[in-house]
This record gives structure tokens, C-alpha cells and sequence, in this order.
């Protein structure tokens, strides 16, 4: 043992990085290992996305980075730099007014628990520009022109959302929701 080692592990590695959460720009000290789900909960107070399954399969944790859906449980706080991260507290209006997709939401009573709706919610959100941008998806008409607006019948929904899971079986009404937004 060398004697100038007082055996204590070496700090892990932390970056200076801006991110504008919300539309508030914050600077911060991170560890490289943080996750953005962990920081948008812990060191920010925003509890809306959710710590569902920690490994990017439920979608509990879905947010929009850079206006695309993401799962934030996988993705390292460290590399947005510069990014833009929207949560469900941020898709509200100016005057504090919910996004049409909350409104629908509720109108449509499509949530039981709730505990997936902010991630099912930003979800929709980035799907509508996915759709809205001519990406395809899984069953997408071939014949589709591509590049052009995709049109979002039932079956693009569900494909499209496939990704956000619902343990109390929600599915149609948020379905429905969407389809009262687009």
C-alpha cells in the first residue's frame, strides 16, 4: 500500500451542463453517472415523470428532449448540454392552461391510476410531431408518400404509444384521447 493512499475511492466524474428544463435554463454540477429521470425528480422537484421499471421498457419515465420522446431512466443527464427537456409540468401553457393532450386526458377519463400518464402524455406529444413530420412507423402504409404528414388512424396510435405501457389497462380511452387532439 502506497503510504500517501488514504483508501478512499477517487470522486466519480462530474461536468458543468446547461440544460433549459421547462424553458428555464439551469446550470448544474453533474456526476456523469446521473440519469436525467433522477435529476428531474430528485435535485429538481419535478415528480411527473415516473420511476417505472428503471430499464427503458415501461415508458413510465418519458419525456421530450429537444421536442423527442425519450425514456429518461436511460439517458445521462451529462450529455444535454445545450438540450431542451420538456416534462408534463412544462406542456401547460403560458397562462398555466393544460397542453390539449392533459385536457383530453381528462375529458376522455384516460388514466385509472395515473401513474403512467405523464409519460403517456409527453409521449403523444412527440408522437403528434413524429406524425405530423412524415415519420412512419411499424404500420405505416408502404404506400405512404414519404416525408409527408403520416395520417394517425387508430392502428398508428397504438402501434406509435406501444412503447408506453399501462398496467390498469387504459389503452382505448387514451387512444381516444389522442384521437380528440389530432
Amino acid at each position: 500500500m502506497d503510504s500517501h493512499d488514504t483508501g478512499a475511492a477517487p470522486a466519480p466524474p462530474h461536468s458543468e451542463t446547461t440544460l433549459r428544463v421547462n424553458g428555464e435554463p439551469r446550470t448544474l454540477d453533474l456526476d456523469h453517472r446521473r440519469v436525467l429521470l433522477d435529476l428531474l425528480r430528485e435535485d429538481l422537484g419535478l415528480t411527473g415523470a415516473k420511476k417505472g421499471c428503471d430499464h427503458g421498457q415501461c415508458g413510465a419515465c418519458t419525456v421530450l428532449v429537444d421536442g423527442r420522446r425519450v425514456n429518461s431512466c436511460l439517458l445521462l443527464a451529462v450529455t444535454l448540454d445545450g438540450a431542451e427537456v420538456t416534462t408534463v409540468e412544462g406542456l401547460a401553457g403560458h397562462g398555466g392552461d393544460p397542453h390539449p393532450l392533459q385536457r383530453a386526458f381528462l375529458e376522455r377519463d384516460a388514466f385509472q391510476c395515473g401513474y403512467c400518464t405523464p409519460g403517456q402524455i409527453c409521449s403523444a406529444v412527440g408522437m403528434l410531431a413524429e406524425a405530423a413530420a412524415g415519420h412512419p412507423s411499424h404500420v405505416t402504409d408502404p404506400a405512404a408518400p414519404s416525408g409527408e404528414p403520416v395520417e394517425l388512424v387508430r392502428a398508428e396510435i397504438r402501434e406509435r404509444l406501444s412503447g408506453n405501457l399501462c398496467r390498469c389497462g387504459a389503452y382505448p380511452r387514451i387512444a381516444d384521447a389522442v384521437e380528440d387532439v389530432i
